[in-house]
């Protein structure tokens, strides 16, 4: 019987096979949503050993953040631009928690980032929500709170206004854009706690530094940021 669940199987593969989600190959007996070649040479960052970083270092002076961390490089009409667009457009919300086991991964070897208490996604306005369906930042936060052994408050942080898309604005305008955007609800509970705030993709910061801005009202309380993407 297993054995010929075994041929039904892959009778079923050859007419519709599985596709990887980055680079459209057909994926093969053990291989899901990445495969293997995609699963270890998509373009790593390797910021988790860089405390210096690209990510980093866009918040320095700007506000306090304990460290920075991008999982890949964003390049476009690169494999991770296919795999975020999946993600972010075509409601394949398993990509997220698999990105996130795979970040969490590596930042158990950082030891800044791997004593995080509540990891927080970056919101998605209301309306926004209700169109898409889901949060691509709570996916990879998921994913994420399963290895480092965190917990994820997706309610606290909210974004009360819904602003126009970030495209095309430069850093300033784009800072300007986010400006009285967050809010914290209960910032009791948050007190003296390590937060790993997230997101999808990271450019200027803008948004993740307006997010910041709010959280680091809390007493006491550490921030670090992690994202799936670094993009130019």
């Amino acid at each position: 019987m297993n054995l010929l669940r075994t041929y039904l199987a892959d009778f079923v593969s050859l007419l519709f096979p599985e596709l990887c989600l980055a680079c459209e190959a057909s994926l093969v007996a053990g291989e899901h949503i990445l495969c293997s070649d995609c699963r270890f040479n998509l373009p790593f960052t390797n910021f988790h050993q860089q405390p210096d970083n690209i990510v980093a270092r866009q918040f320095w002076g700007k506000i306090n953040v304990e460290a920075a961390y991008a999982l890949y490089y964003f390049q476009k009409g690169g494999k991770v631009q296919h795999l975020m667009h999946n993600f972010k457009y075509n409601g394949m919300q398993q990509i997220g928690n698999l990105l996130g086991n795979i970040a969490g991964g590596q930042l158990l070897n950082n030891p800044i980032l791997k004593t995080v208490d509540v990891i927080i996604p970056v919101p998605l306005h209301k309306k926004r929500l209700r169109e898409r369906g889901y949060n691509q930042s709570t996916c990879f936060a998921d994913g994420l709170a399963e290895k480092l052994n965190a917990v994820v408050d997706d309610e606290n942080l909210i974004r009360t206004v819904a602003t126009k898309t970030q495209t095309h604005k430069s850093r300033f305008a784009r800072f300007e854009n986010m400006q009285h955007v967050f809010e914290v609800k209960n910032p009791q509970l948050l007190e003296g706690k390590h937060v790993l705030l997230v997101d999808d993709i990271v450019t200027t910061g803008s948004t993740l530094e307006a997010c910041g801005v709010e959280l680091l009202k809390v007493p006491g309380l550490k921030l670090s940021i992690a994202t799936i993407a670094y993009a130019e």
